[in-house]
């Protein structure tokens, strides 16, 4: 299974680990990062460089792309380039899924992928889904025909599991799950707008980075 994963200037960097990370542990998976240019990018904060090993342009055909998201400034500036525009168009034509972490559905949504589909993103970038015609679910993992989407930031783990199963099946996946230990418990329980109080959404929205 040949997977393709995004990187541009500004991506969130659990966004495209979280799902990786799932997905690396199946022994038939060969995953390929591709940026624009081939480039290095660096994550919204600046502090973290990742490395892909080949350019958008220069990747055939995969059966899983996956897009994840990053700054409001990094989201804009992909898309509004013609070259990832094209080459995502390209690429989606001949996979099996095609994939987003957090607020990477914007970048799928600019392109007219996700119209009159049902989709997740991240919560605070749920309004901008209208503006692509998709339906915003508020669910970790969304599945509507071969897209799949996930909310924000950690359910990227959740949406790397869930192509594990799709992959290899539910025992592998489930294995997969055993491997990393992924048996959360959060700490402060908030991690849903909905269970969240309005004041902690205002720091999130005011005051942290990201």
């Amino acid at each position: 299974m040949k997977i393709a994963v995004f990187l541009f200037d500004g991506v969130t960097a659990l966004d495209p680990i979280g799902a990786y990370d799932p997905l690396a542990r199946l022994p038939d998976t060969e995953i390929t990062f591709v940026s624009e240019t081939g480039s290095p990018c660096r994550t919204g904060d600046g502090v973290l460089s990742l490395a892909p090993s080949a350019a958008i342009a220069n990747i055939g055909k995969t059966d899983i792309l996956l897009i994840p998201g990053g700054s409001i400034e990094g989201l804009r500036q992909c898309m509004a380039s013609e070259l990832v525009r094209s080459n995502v168009l390209r690429l989606d034509q001949g996979t099996e899924l095609t994939a987003s972490v957090c607020a990477g559905s914007l970048i799928l949504g600019a392109r007219v992928l996700l119209r009159d589909r049902k989709v997740t993103t991240n919560w605070r970038a749920k309004d901008y889904l209208a503006r692509f015609g998709a339906e915003y679910t508020g669910e970790r993992v969304t599945q509507d025909d071969k897209y799949w989407t996930s909310a924000g930031v950690t359910a990227g783990i959740d949406l790397g599991l869930a192509l594990c199963a799709y992959i290899a099946g539910h025992d592998m996946a489930a294995a997969v799950e055993l491997a990393m230990e992924y048996d959360p418990k959060p700490p402060f329980g908030t991690g849903n707008p909905h269970s969240a109080p309005l004041e902690r959404q205002e720091i999130v929205m005011g005051v942290l980075r990201g």
